[in-house]
């Protein structure tokens, strides 16, 4: 992000704000908004080629609110959403129960449509820097905005199962487009990343020295690992994972906790974050995603004048439990910050009346969490040390990167496709599973089945892009979905089944998008 906003000056001469499909509907018959009259731009300029590609960039990093994200990972066993009768659509989300009206709901489609808008108004502008210029970085440019393109579709579908999927970068298109199967959006995924591959850099995101962080072969391997997985198309999970693995660009951080940190970003395990940066400025412009959704609504920081965050995320007491079972300490203290009430709550249980010495209200790096109302516990792996804040920028996580996929969960699908048939020369179930309980100081296990997969995957990704949930509707394991927890005692335990696994379309976009009403009354 550092990099792109070096150019921000000249790109602004040809980016404009990009229209929110959730508004745009009134005005279809209108120009898009984000295209730029050929006559203000000189085309015949090759290098400036990369600019509409920086502005692909900044639009997918800085495109969500705080509703993005979490509205796609909060329902699972992994997660509770803090404050019962706060918030309380996105409350009910976690336990099944869909407002179609939602606000956020509405809100997450735009922004991903909104996106893909962007991406495709992107590829036109550098089509008409190859024309006119001859730069032979287009190929490779238009592949990046495919890669995003795909990663969008695929938060689209994971979460409304059958969707549109645009061709053209005019919004007004939507009103024509056949609705697509859950199956038929991933299948395109995959073709997409088949023809984006072969024009991409074939090196790590960090080693890019163009666009530090950006798009590579093998961030597109690995979403195309992702929807094949979905597919229940193994063998091609294995060989996409398995280039991965063999290219030897890759391997697991060393350090768990600061992984999450400051000191994990952009390093060997990361292959797509979300980058941001307050360019170590105390004042001035700077990039940052709202962490303070996830973070302890009350705490002491180590530093004076940290600000603490809203206390909507909570990890689940059975998650946290599983852990302590596993003796997982390393991904647990790195996971979960603790409040004494939270403590006291697992203490109640008889089964854990003696907690490991190390589990306190005091974090590794020193900073207090005190007791809140929302929640018994926040997430660790969305928190950063205030001590890490740079000096003068106060808000909760400011400035901290957001990883999409790492490594760890290459392994794992790489482990879960090998346990369901697929083969592979690169490394054996057992080794990739071991390689990620290594690096967590756990010992090694042989003859891995798929419980050990799943098991790995919960204990290693809990809370992170809804990868819980969506291996638990894959495997059709949905006891596992239906727990009590936290907040759940006076109203019993969730109810989960085939029918909740998507959300329902949002009544804005039914009201603007007759085909898409008419697919949804079918």
């Amino acid at each position: 992000m550092k990099f792109i906003n070096k150019h921000i000056i000249k790109l602004m001469a040809m980016v404009i704000v990009v229209m929110a499909i959730a508004a745009c509907h009134d005005n279809l018959e209108e120009p898009f908004e984000n295209r730029v009259p050929t006559e203000e731009v000189d085309y015949t300029m090759s290098k400036d080629m990369i600019l509409p590609l920086y502005g692909a960039y900044s639009q997918f990093y800085m495109r969500r609110g705080w509703e993005g994200i979490p509205l796609q990972s909060v329902r699972g066993d992994d997660v509770n959403a803090g404050g019962y009768g706060d918030a309380q659509p996105f409350f009910m989300t976690d336990r099944y129960v869909y407002d179609q009206g939602y606000w956020m709901y509405n809100s997450l489609w735009g922004l991903e449509y909104t996106t893909i808008f962007r991406m495709f108004d992107a590829e036109e502008q550098i089509e008409l820097y190859r024309e006119n210029s001859g730069n032979p970085n287009a190929d490779q440019y238009i592949a990046e905005t495919m890669v995003i393109k795909g990663w969008l579709l695929r938060n689209l579908a994971r979460t409304w199962g059958d969707i549109l999927i645009p061709e053209t970068s005019d919004p007004s298109d939507m009103l024509v487009t056949d609705v697509s199967t859950y199956a038929e959006v991933m299948q395109y995924i995959s073709d997409l990343m088949d023809e984006a591959i072969p024009n991409l850099p074939d090196m790590h995101p960090a080693d890019r020295t163009d666009v530090p962080g950006g798009v590579t072969k093998y961030t597109a391997l690995a979403l195309k690992a992702m929807v094949n997985l979905e597919l229940k198309e193994y063998q091609k999970v294995a060989d996409a994972t398995s280039q991965i693995i063999k290219s030897n660009k890759f391997a697991l951080y060393s350090d768990y906790y600061e992984l999450f940190k400051k000191d994990g970003e952009l390093c060997s395990e990361n292959l797509f974050e979300l980058q941001f940066s307050d360019y170590n400025q105390s004042t001035g412009p700077q990039e940052t995603y709202l962490y303070a959704f996830y973070g302890s609504q009350n705490w002491s920081p180590k530093v004076e004048g940290a600000k603490s965050g809203w206390g909507f995320w909570e990890p689940t007491l059975k998650w946290i439990k599983f852990m302590l079972d596993r003796g997982d300490d390393t991904r647990l203290q790195t996971s979960v910050l603790f409040t004494n009430k939270g403590i006291n709550t697992l203490k109640a249980d008889p089964a854990y009346s003696t907690l490991p010495a190390w589990i306190s209200n005091t974090t590794p790096s020193g900073d207090i969490v005190n007791d809140y109302a929302r929640a018994n516990f926040a997430s660790g792996k969305h928190y950063l040390p205030s001590d890490q804040l740079t000096p003068g920028r106060n808000d909760y996580g400011n400035g901290k990167n957001y990883p999409l996929i790492r490594y760890a969960e290459i392994l794992l699908i790489h482990a879960e496709a090998m346990v369901q048939g697929a083969t592979s020369s690169a490394m054996s179930a057992d080794e990739a599973v071991n390689k990620v309980r290594n690096r967590a100081g756990l010992g090694s296990i042989t003859g891995v089945g798929l419980q050990e997969v799943l098991d790995e995957k919960f204990a290693e990704l809990a809370m992170e892009l809804g990868a819980r949930f969506y291996d638990m509707v894959r495997y059709e394991q949905y006891d596992e979905l239906n727990y009590s927890d936290r907040y759940d005692d006076s109203d019993g335990v969730r109810q989960f089944n085939a029918d909740k696994v998507f959300l329902p379309y949002p009544l804005a976009q039914l009201d603007q998008l007759p085909n898409l009403k008419a697919y949804a009354n079918n």
